[in-house]
């Protein structure tokens, strides 16, 4: 089973970063390309991210060391693999040049506005938002886009955010909006997708303690890359469901569009849950490619997490809602 929920484990037993850090580089294999001409989705099979020493973000200060430890045979994909292997089309759909495109994007000044079906509406600052992160554990969670990594995300859950504001009882559903910014991300300047990218989440499950908003990985402060300064992040879901640097939550009644399912509905449904039994229409999602390993791993359902959320979808049909 994998990694559920934080648990209590030392500082002292997690992997030691600088082991990660100071590996020889593989020898990059052959790259394997399935293009989509609607999505622009490529998948690198084998590719391997060229690490990027010099980007490593300052520390979280004050952030708890304890964590939920790796299931078995399921250890941590290392920081500079987490951070230069990325989907991140705002900046361009190049996921080993994401880094180096992203490497400028502005951080700061950064507020995030929650507003809609509340009893009140606040607009969050980044600080207060790291203030919640530094109040609560690392969380140690398998994020899935058709390759995988185990990302020790830093963050708190955003049931913790909604509560600050009190969502009214009509409210079901909370959108997502990310930044638009196309002077600074010139994946925006082209048609790709339409932006701002948007993504939405039923009021269940944003509530669930296993769905967070981050600020940070390894103790550390996202980088652009990464989605900084604050990203969604739903592990049982894929991973473009994790909307990247928000700046607007908003809690409505009805079902809200998302970019990817906009970009091609027959493909990407509004759930979006891991699911090894529900192909894409133009490929197998029943294995997965962990990234730093050759060879591919079966895919979980719910990726992993089917005791704590399988729940929520009682009674559906996941094939149709996919």
């Amino acid at each position: 089973m994998l990694t559920k929920k934080p648990g209590d484990i030392f500082s002292s037993e997690v992997t030691d970063e600088h082991t990660f850090l100071t590996r020889r580089n593989f020898v990059r294999a052959a790259i394997v390309a399935a293009s989509a001409t609607t999505t622009g989705y490529v998948y690198r099979r084998f590719a391997i991210p060229v690490p990027v020493p010099q980007q490593v973000a300052a520390r979280i200060e004050g952030v708890k060391a304890d964590a939920a430890p790796p299931p078995p045979n399921e250890a941590e994909t290392p920081y500079e693999k987490i951070t230069n292997y990325n989907n991140y089309y705002e900046f361009t759909t190049d996921k080993e040049d994401v880094a180096r495109v992203a490497k400028n994007f502005t951080v700061r000044p950064w507020t995030v506005a929650v507003e809609g079906l509340v009893q009140k509406p606040k607009t969050f600052d980044i600080d207060d938002l790291l203030k919640f992160a530094q109040e609560e554990r690392i969380y140690r969670f398998r994020c899935v886009e058709g390759w995988s990594m185990v990302i020790p995300w830093v963050g708190f859950p955003l049931a913790k955010l909604l509560s600050e504001v009190e969502p009214l009882g009509s409210a079901k559903y909370v959108a997502f909006e990310s930044v638009l910014r196309p002077q600074e991300m010139p994946g925006q300047r082209s048609h790709t997708l339409d932006f701002p990218y948007v993504e939405g989440l039923r009021l269940d499950e944003a509530m669930h303690p296993l769905t967070l908003l981050a600020t940070g990985i390894y103790g550390k402060l996202l980088l652009p890359q990464n989605g900084a300064p604050v990203r969604l992040v739903v592990p049982w879901k894929y991973g473009f469901k994790s909307a990247k640097a928000i700046v607007k939550i908003r809690l409505t009644d009805q079902e809200p569009p998302t970019t990817w399912n906009l970009a091609a509905t027959n493909e990407y449904g509004f759930y979006s849950n891991v699911n090894p039994t529900v192909n894409h229409p133009r490929w197998s999602q029943a294995t997965e490619r962990r990234i730093g390993e050759f060879g591919r791993r079966d895919t979980l359902m719910f990726n992993g997490y089917a005791d704590q959320v399988g729940q929520l979808y009682t009674g559906m049909d996941l094939r149709k809602n996919f």
